[in-house]
């Protein structure tokens, strides 16, 4: 891939954002990508090559979204960054002119999205390489559940450190957390709310607001996911057990 971009315009700079995704792990590239793109400029293309369905007859898009740029299979793994009132735009690649020759069945990320990616640094206008699509996958993402006394949520990532990412904002943690809580990640209670990995000794649980502002689970030095048999999916519950007054610490 790196190769054919370079034949067509050397000078442009390439970054490995990462080859650490496990193989054909959509929902883990997405979690990925909602957490790197956006700390990206505009001016930069993101291509994703993790596509289990690559040769069959799933599309392949160009996708503007906040002012990000990308290419991808249609497989869900870009909608992560979908944000409500924030404008999308999603085209089809259908103009052949773009893709490099012959073409392979199994690797379009080399033969289509490399070649489209570069002929888009080059000033390609995007609507020349397809036509619009609204067909387009969308991941289904489950809502936690934020009440007064009563979070629930689920495991939805997993890193390789072994922290365990969930669906609950982080911000409603920090608010439930005013008073004594209890919290439950599966059959397992953490009972230390920390702000930083430090604050606790090394193989400690630990809950606190990850920098994607969701509640995390951790062990410090350790995985969380080994330690507290979690994996995608295990649930998580953060109830208020006692509530403090206003004013009290």
């Amino acid at each position: 891939m790196k190769g054919v971009i370079l034949s067509l315009y050397p000078r442009v700079g390439i970054i490995d954002l990462s080859h650490q995704i496990p193989p054909q792990d959509v929902r883990y590239a997405s979690f990925f990508l909602r957490a790197c793109i956006p700390y990206f400029p505009p001016e930069a293309i993101h291509v994703v090559v993790v596509d289990p369905g690559v040769g069959t007859s799933r599309a392949l898009l160009y996708v503007e979204i906040d002012g990000h740029r990308i290419l991808a299979p249609d497989n869900g793994c870009w909608t992560g960054l979908i944000q409500r009132s924030k404008p999308v735009t999603v085209l089809r690649l259908t103009e052949s002119r773009f893709w490099r020759q012959p073409l392979s069945s199994t690797f379009h990320g080399r033969d289509i999205l490399a070649p489209v990616a570069a002929s888009l640094s080059l000033g390609e206008d995007p609507r020349h390489l397809g036509v619009p699509f609204e067909e387009w996958i969308r991941l289904d993402i489950k809502s936690p559940t934020t009440k007064d006394d009563l979070l629930t949520g689920e495991v939805i990532f997993i890193d390789h450190f072994g922290n365990l990412f969930t669906n609950i904002p982080g911000p409603d943690f920090e608010r439930i957390c005013r008073h004594r809580v209890s919290i439950k990640i599966g059959d397992q209670t953490v009972t230390r709310h920390v702000r930083t990995y430090g604050e606790a000794s090394a193989g400690t649980p630990v809950a606190l607001v990850s920098s994607m502002e969701l509640l995390e689970i951790s062990v410090t030095n350790g995985s969380a996911a080994k330690q507290l048999g979690a994996d995608i999916g295990t649930p998580v519950v953060v109830q208020v057990i006692e509530r403090i007054p206003e004013g009290h610490k």
